[in-house]
């Protein structure tokens, strides 16, 4: 049982309701709100409390965009924690290829840089027990009905990977759909690789499927945005069965970290021809995720922007 939990980007959408869920499961006895937004996250507690009738919720500042703020952070952390969510990311804001001062684009920071500086703390300091479990996408294995293709290495070596982090793998042309599949399977290669670095902790990619709801394209430009958000994400996806609730897309993390059957290093999405029912394991719709020498490389090249 975790008793103890964090979740990284707490305040809103997906990260709130997963908070919500867990608290409302027995045996839950604290969990962290990590958030980057004061304001936001004592709004969040609040309603998270009324709406629980539970005290166990404890706020933890941290931009995970920023290693020196997670650092901070998982200092001030008292308790050891038994299960690490880490849920927060997005398009990377108004200007997603835009590099960070740790050489990184800011799609990048959001969703990986962060929470990899996160769990080599954690770790260090002897404050992760039993489970990690990152967010990852659909769009690591491709969504042909929504135009995103597989993302495709054509080596896989580390200057290859580390040029997804820095954005010079896409050239001119930063596109943000195609780059946001590319930093998430970077992510999910990464997570394999904890996986067997770490054997004594449970690393697992779990996508949260297409859930609405959530705030995830409100950095796409505004025809894109108002296209996903107001058109696709409310009608169309829902009666094609490629959206669920906000709170399914949630109870796919809450699950995930109880599941003996979920394993260690392996990444857990919907089946391949849609993007809701019920998880399973990727490998098979896209081989190159076990490539053992990729997810290695990838550990290697993010470690570059992290000194």
């Amino acid at each position: 049982m975790n008793k103890v939990i964090l979740i990284t980007g707490a305040n809103a959408g997906i990260g709130k309701d997963t908070a919500r869920q867990l608290a409302l499961k027995p045996g839950t006895e604290r969990i962290y709100l990590a958030c980057r937004n004061p304001e936001k996250a004592n709004a969040a507690k609040t309603e998270l409390e009324a709406r629980t009738g539970k005290s166990i919720f404890e706020i933890v500042i941290m931009d995970v965009s920023d290693p020196n703020s997670v650092k901070h952070a998982v200092d001030s952390i008292s308790h050891p924690i038994d299960a690490l969510i880490m849920n927060a990311g997005g398009m990377g804001g108004k200007e997603p290829e835009k590099l960070t001062k740790d050489g990184v684009t800011n799609m990048f920071a959001a969703n990986m840089l962060g929470h990899v500086a996160l769990v080599d703390l954690l770790i260090a300091q002897d404050k992760l027990k039993n489970v990690a479990l990152y967010a990852s996408s659909e769009a690591v294995r491709g969504i042909k009905k929504m135009g995103m293709r597989q993302p495709n290495l054509s080596s896989g070596s580390e200057d290859e990977i580390a040029g997804i982090m820095d954005g010079s793998y896409f050239g001119k042309k930063f596109d943000p759909m195609e780059a946001y599949g590319h930093v998430k399977y970077a992510a999910t290669l990464w997570m394999t690789a904890m996986s067997r670095k770490h054997p004594n902790i449970k690393f697992i990619s779990v996508s949260p499927g297409g859930t609405g709801g959530t705030n995830v394209m409100d950095d796409l430009n505004g025809i894109m945005r108002i296209m996903y958000k107001h058109v696709l994400m409310p009608y169309v996806m829902p009666m094609m069965g490629m959206a669920h609730s906000l709170e399914t897309g949630a109870k796919r993390f809450v699950d995930s970290i109880e599941n003996s059957q979920l394993e260690s290093g392996l990444f857990y999405a919907s089946k391949k021809s849609t993007i809701t029912g019920p998880l399973v394991d990727q490998t098979p719709y896209f081989p190159a995720l076990a490539n053992t020498t990729h997810q290695d490389n990838t550990d290697v090249a993010v470690h570059r922007f992290l000194g």
